[in-house]
């Protein structure tokens, strides 16, 4: 048998793995099978994103199902999701209950045009980068041909060419367009 001395510095591979048909799981087991540092564990159960009870012992035991809304959660963040919004889609959720696949299908649309809208500012970033960062400085040595006299700079603080895009419907030529420049012969 394994006393707590023994696993002492052995970190998450020490963790007790639960039964397959265990109801609840302690911290350090949803920590250990969901990838999530205890203290992110802490810090959703304080954002409402998770719930967890108290034993007699006042040590936390979380529902098996918490693993997926974890994944969740980390799935979100991984691409851009605030916890603000995660919240704000699983307080949706009927009693709290974990999404289902038909649940999900429901939160991934919602944040689909969120994530296509940001694709596209990544791209137009990707693509407009290495020519101007869209300042209006005249720090580099082609903004006097892309932005004669600062004209940019009327418009407002900030990089300009990247934030005028925002204005537009995809796919109508922007600020960035070289086709759009004065001065470029575009």
């Amino acid at each position: 048998m394994t006393t707590p001395d023994d696993t002492a510095g052995l970190g998450a591979a020490a963790v007790h793995q639960p039964a397959w048909n265990s109801r609840e799981l302690t911290v350090g087991q949803v920590a250990a099978r969901s990838g999530a540092a205890v203290s992110a564990l802490h810090f959703y159960e304080r954002k409402g994103l998770i719930t967890s009870r108290r034993t007699a012992g006042n040590q936390r035991r979380y529902p098996r199902d918490v693993l997926r809304r974890v994944a969740l959660i980390r799935v979100a963040q991984r691409v851009g999701i605030s916890l603000a919004e995660v919240a704000a889609v699983l307080d949706l959720l009927p009693d709290g209950r974990t999404p289902t696949r038909e649940d999900w299908q429901r939160i991934s649309a919602c944040w689909r045009a969120e994530l296509d809208e940001r694709i596209r500012r990544l791209q137009q970033l990707r693509d407009d980068f290495s020519d101007c960062v869209g300042c209006g400085c005249l720090s580099l040595d082609r903004c006097a041909l892309a932005n004669p006299h600062d004209t940019l700079g009327e418009r407002g603080p900030g990089p300009r060419r990247l934030e005028c895009a925002d204005d537009q419907a995809p796919g109508t030529p922007t600020c960035c367009d070289p086709s759009t420049r004065t001065g470029t012969g575009g």
